[in-house]
Parts: structure tokens; C-alpha cells; sequence
């Protein structure tokens, strides 16, 4: 369902999934990829809400055009600071304040969204994060010592970011923080993101072709079975 709440520039569309039967239900807040607002993103909220999770998707472009909403997120994303948390932690609280959500929320992110995640993760607030194919950042590094557990999920094929899953790892089991990082050998960049091809703009094409950026059914299914047994563990 769509729903609207109070953002750090006006009203900021909400996707909501419910799941089925009677509540409470632990809450999850999910963060697109670059292109925003898609139908996959639509398809992973009602995917978590399946799994008997409340879930939230902001649309964090809201404000303005994709163009100059993108570089102004990927600007803050960078930086670690700016109105894109007020607006993530808007919906956290939206979440929390839900008379049919428990105590408890997590984050989950693709690509852009699971870089966010991983800040997110270290930024207190959350007990559970799942970063799909997530950029660290010198900021996300530092706080991922003080972390939430940390479910993440990254294909081989992706030379980009081909040194995060062990750095990850690496931080997380020297600071005893659960996680389950593990990488998939026939996949790409944006592997659990399937997007409907009239939504998806030249650049991002272009862009996806250069980083195998490929939709790969076996991974996805096999990350989707670890994230939710992960969230259940850590949500539940």
C-alpha cells in the first residue's frame, strides 16, 4: 500500500508491506538502488512482507527529479551526513511508532541502498542489516565496529567492489558482531534486483553492462533464504 509521511522536504512516499494475519510484526526499512523507486523495489517489499516482516520503502527522491536527487544522495552517501538520514531514520520511526510493528527494525539495501545499509548498520538504531552489493565508505568502515548484526551478499563477477565482502568480514568477526557475508561465484552487480527493462534509463544500461550488472535467479534465491533466516534470527 502506499502511504505518505512527514520527509525533511515535504511529504515522502511510503510503499508499505503488511503481512498477513495478526501483528505484531518486527519492521524492516528498505533502501532502493540508484534508480529509486521501481517496480523491483515494490516486488522486495512485498517479498519481506511475505516473510512476515513490515516493511517500508521510501521514495527518497521525492523532492526533486531523479537527476539532481541521485547526485545529492550519492553527494551525502559519501559524506555520511545530510536530510537523506533524516529521511531514512523518518521512516525507521514511522515504523517503531506502528501500533502493528514489535520492537524491532532492520535495514536492508541494494547497491546505492546497501551501501546504506552498511552506514546505517554502525549508526545505532537498528537490529539487523542486510547490504546487497553495498560500497563501504571511510565513514561506514570506522562505525561498522560498533555495528548490528550484518548480513551481506555480494556476486564475484563484480570486480567493483570485489575487496568489501572480506573487508566487511574482516571488521565485523574482530569486533564478535554476528554477520553471514557470503559471495556468489555466477553473479554480478545488482543480482537480487530484477527490473523491468522500460525502467531502467540509458545511463544505468550502459552503466550495468560495464559492472555485469544482471538480475541471477540461483544466487538471488539462495541470498533471499539467508536474509530472512538471518532477519529471523536477529528480528523475530
Amino acid at each position: 500500500m502506499d502511504v505518505s509521511i512527514a520527509g525533511s522536504r515535504g511529504d515522502m512516499p511510503l510503499y508499505v508491506g503488511v503481512p498477513d494475519g495478526e501483528g505484531p510484526w518486527p519492521g524492516v526499512v528498505v533502501v532502493s538502488d540508484a534508480l529509486g523507486m521501481t517496480t523491483d523495489l515494490c516486488n522486495q517489499v512485498d517479498w519481506l512482507a511475505g516473510e512476515g516482516y513490515l516493511a517500508a520503502a521510501p521514495n527518497l527522491y521525492y523532492w526533486g527529479g531523479r537527476g539532481r536527487c541521485l547526485f545529492t544522495t550519492m553527494r551525502q552517501f559519501l559524506s555520511g551526513e545530510g536530510q537523506v538520514y533524516d529521511d531514512l531514520e523518518a521512516v525507521r520511526r514511522w515504523l517503531l511508532e506502528h501500533d502493528m510493528c514489535s520492537s524491532k527494525v532492520g535495514v536492508i539495501g541494494f547497491c546505492l541502498g546497501g551501501g546504506f545499509a552498511l552506514l546505517l548498520a554502525g549508526m545505532g538504531g537498528y537490529d539487523a542489516a542486510s547490504a546487497n552489493y553495498g560500497g563501504l565508505t571511510k565513514k561506514s568502515l570506522a562505525t561498522l565496529a560498533n555495528a548490528c548484526p550484518v548480513v551481506g551478499s555480494y556476486g564475484a563477477l563484480d570486480k567493483a567492489l570485489s575487496k568489501e565482502p572480506r573487508r566487511i568480514a574482516d571488521t565485523l568477526s574482530a569486533n564478535s558482531i554476528p554477520y553471514d557475508v557470503k559471495v556468489y561465484a555466477n553473479a554480478g552487480h545488482g543480482f537480487l534486483s530484477d527490473h523491468v527493462d522500460e525502467e531502467v534509463p540509458a545511463w544505468a544500461m550502459i552503466m550495468g553492462k560495464l559492472s555485469t550488472n544482471e538480475y541471477h535467479e540461483p544466487s538471488a534465491t539462495d541470498a533471499r533464504g539467508r536474509i530472512v533466516a538471518f532477519f529471523n534470527e536477529h528480528l523475530a
